[in-house]
């Protein structure tokens, strides 16, 4: 005990510095009929059950309600637009083998949905799994250090952002650019300061506008126009949503044209608490990015409602629209690319809210701001987390004087 308490006594600049009395801990120390290693052989020298590949378990267990429900949204959608144009079959190999199962074209039906989003989603998840495991691969080799199964989490949030008449090449080019560009050419896991399922999708959006923002936006069927939400609400203003038989509780499930799999805020939710309940992710981000839409939204509609419909558009209809909620449970919160610090996070969030509906609002447009908004704060997480430790040492200074 005396000598444990000498130790813990030293500075613990020599703890970081790789000081004598660490050093000096010998390798094992008996207790009882046990032996337990006190020194580890490689950094950072913690003992603990919560690794890189648990947590990367954890947001891929959370990200399963999304998946699912992805499925069928994809599916539904595309079935509602066959039904439209009086289509018997879907164009493609995708007719080919869905009409060789039989599962039939019913919008309401869960098989058929089921059946027709599997073909969307699936192809492109194992273009972008192939092709990030391939990047991982390269560097993990060039840098001498094992593989990381990340680029997995990464693939499935990239899939579930894209549209699903997003080609399979323009698949392959994004996620090679968020990987290599927004992730290893930084130092591989951990040390990027961007989220690299957005740097790829930022990519995507900027080089080919047409096939990731225009038409066809969000089904592969010939001829069906898929236009934005807020494109519509932009022309037509608010009214247009039940005309295209979209209601507030229809949003919030996520039956909605929209990306592969992050229309649904539902399913977002039980993401969200199995990921707090884990102790993965942040809830001051998830809470003050909440809190930063109602407040932004609720400032436009008071002084902004004669600049747009956008900006007459209610609080609550940002919070089920797009992709907001899938962007700030499973994007947002990013350790690597998010404010460390507590205070850090709540401004961070409250950054994220307000330029969510400020992008919206001023670009209509773009069919989303919250990958735009993100963005923006991952710059600007390292220099609120610089101001936000600075002002703690200043206390800190003035109460030790």
């Amino acid at each position: 005990m005396a000598r444990w308490q000498a130790m813990l006594q030293q500075p613990i600049s020599s703890v970081m510095r790789g000081g004598s009395w660490f050093n000096s801990i010998t390798s094992s120390t008996t207790a009882g009929s046990q032996t337990v290693s006190l020194v580890t052989q490689v950094a950072p020298h913690i003992r603990d059950g919560v690794n890189l590949k648990w947590t990367m378990n954890c947001v891929l267990l959370s990200l399963i309600p999304s998946v699912l429900f992805g499925l069928y949204n994809t599916g539904y959608q595309a079935n509602i637009a066959m039904a439209y144009l009086n289509l018997q079959s879907a164009p493609g190999w995708r007719g080919m083998l869905l009409d060789a199962l039989h599962t039939g074209y019913e919008a309401p039906s869960v098989v058929a949905s089921v059946a027709h989003g599997l073909l969307y989603l699936l192809p492109a998840f194992m273009v972008a799994s192939l092709v990030g495991g391939f990047w991982e691969t390269i560097f993990a080799r060039l840098r001498k250090h094992e593989a990381t199964d990340g680029f997995l989490v990464t693939a499935l949030l990239f899939t579930l952002l894209l549209p699903p008449a997003a080609p399979l090449w323009q698949v392959a080019l994004g996620i090679s650019f968020g990987i290599v560009i927004g992730k290893e050419i930084f130092g591989g896991t951990g040390k990027n300061f961007l989220n690299p399922t957005l740097v790829g999708l930022a990519f995507l959006h900027l080089a080919y506008p047409n096939e990731m923002a225009g038409h066809p936006l969000w089904t592969n069927v010939a001829g069906y126009n898929g236009t934005s939400i807020f494109g519509a609400v932009a022309a037509g203003g608010m009214e247009v949503l039940p005309h295209q038989g979209i209601s507030w509780l229809r949003s919030f499930a996520g039956l909605q044209q929209g990306t592969l799999g992050a229309t649904s805020p539902l399913a977002c939710l039980l993401g969200t608490a199995f990921l707090i309940y884990a102790g993965v992710a942040s809830w001051r981000i998830m809470l003050s990015a909440l809190i930063g839409v109602i407040a932004s939204a609720l400032m436009f509609n008071l002084f902004a409602s004669d600049l747009g419909p956008i900006f007459q558009m209610p609080w609550y209809w940002h919070l089920t629209l797009g992709s907001f909620a899938f962007g700030v449970v499973f994007l947002a919160t990013d350790p690597a690319s998010s404010a460390m610090t507590n205070t850090g996070r709540w401004i961070y969030g409250l950054l994220i809210g307000f330029m969510v509906v400020l992008i919206r609002a001023a670009n209509p447009v773009h069919p989303d701001g919250v990958m735009l908004a993100i963005l923006l704060g991952n710059i600007f997480a390292p220099l609120i987390d610089y101001f936000v430790t600075k002002a703690n040492i200043r206390r800190r200074e003035r109460r030790s004087v």
